[in-house]
């Protein structure tokens, strides 16, 4: 059964709610009412012509996700490094730089990259005000880049995920499938019951959760405040003592 994206819509307007992110499929049809009523809307992109497509139809902003993220990165595997200057080569909206985002030296090759900002799921899970389990901030923090996979490639849904039990069945059922598997196949594995177990519950292989490869420089567990801070803290430094004393040189 489809989601009831017109009651969701409903409930972003009424709720007052002034910038909304899709993602998944093209948003065309919600876009005039939302912008009717002065909503902002950012689309989750992972290749150019996505984005060109997302500004066509008249998305206000981008968030373009590299190969490097958590969750759904595409099927085309292009990371951040080459992505960023790619869309930024072609769009006209604004967009900001997701995967891989976690700190000052994030946001400043972001921005030379040619984003106008930076967003971050997998980091802000392991702030204190996230509402998952501190299980799972904890696995996070002790993480790191070597141990995301990616499943359901087979079907063209891939996700990244943090390698648990579960997902380790999931690629045994991918392996030993192959062609033949079908969602059906691994849905006990990958739906929202054995999530929402993972993250409000702290049963870490009760299914597959999406982690991004920027686990590995997650080090703490800070306020959200504290952790923008020190961003802006870190990019600041970057600028005045290592870029400035280069352009001296």
């Amino acid at each position: 059964m489809a989601p009831p994206y017109p009651e969701y819509i409903h409930a972003i307007i009424e709720g007052g709610v002034r910038i909304v992110e899709t993602a998944g499929g093209n948003p065309a049809q919600y876009i005039p009412a939302l912008k009717a009523h002065g909503v902002k809307v950012i689309h989750k992109c992972t290749s150019v012509r996505h984005s060109l497509t997302a500004e066509r139809i008249g998305c206000d902003a981008i968030s373009v996700d590299g190969f490097e993220c958590g969750g759904h990165p595409g099927e085309d595997d292009i990371p951040n490094m080459i992505l960023l200057p790619r869309v930024a080569d072609e769009l006209n909206i604004p967009f900001v730089a997701s995967g891989g985002m976690a700190d000052g030296r994030s946001l400043i090759a972001a921005l030379a990259l040619g984003a106008d900002g930076i967003n971050m799921g997998t980091r802000f899970i392991a702030t204190e005000e996230a509402a998952a389990h501190d299980n799972v901030k904890q696995v996070l923090v002790a993480a790191n880049e070597l141990q995301t996979r990616l499943i359901m490639r087979l079907l063209r849904n891939t996700e990244r995920v943090l390698t648990n039990a579960a997902v380790e069945k999931i690629l045994t059922v991918e392996r030993d499938k192959g062609a033949a598997m079908t969602i059906e196949d691994i849905r006990h594995l990958v739906g929202g019951a054995g999530n929402r177990r993972v993250l409000q519950d702290g049963e870490l292989d009760a299914g597959a959760w999406s982690c991004g490869m920027v686990a590995g420089l997650i080090h703490d567990i800070p306020t959200c405040k504290e952790l923008i801070d020190r961003i802006m803290a870190e990019a600041e430094a970057i600028i005045s003592s290592r870029l400035e004393s280069l352009l001296a040189a």
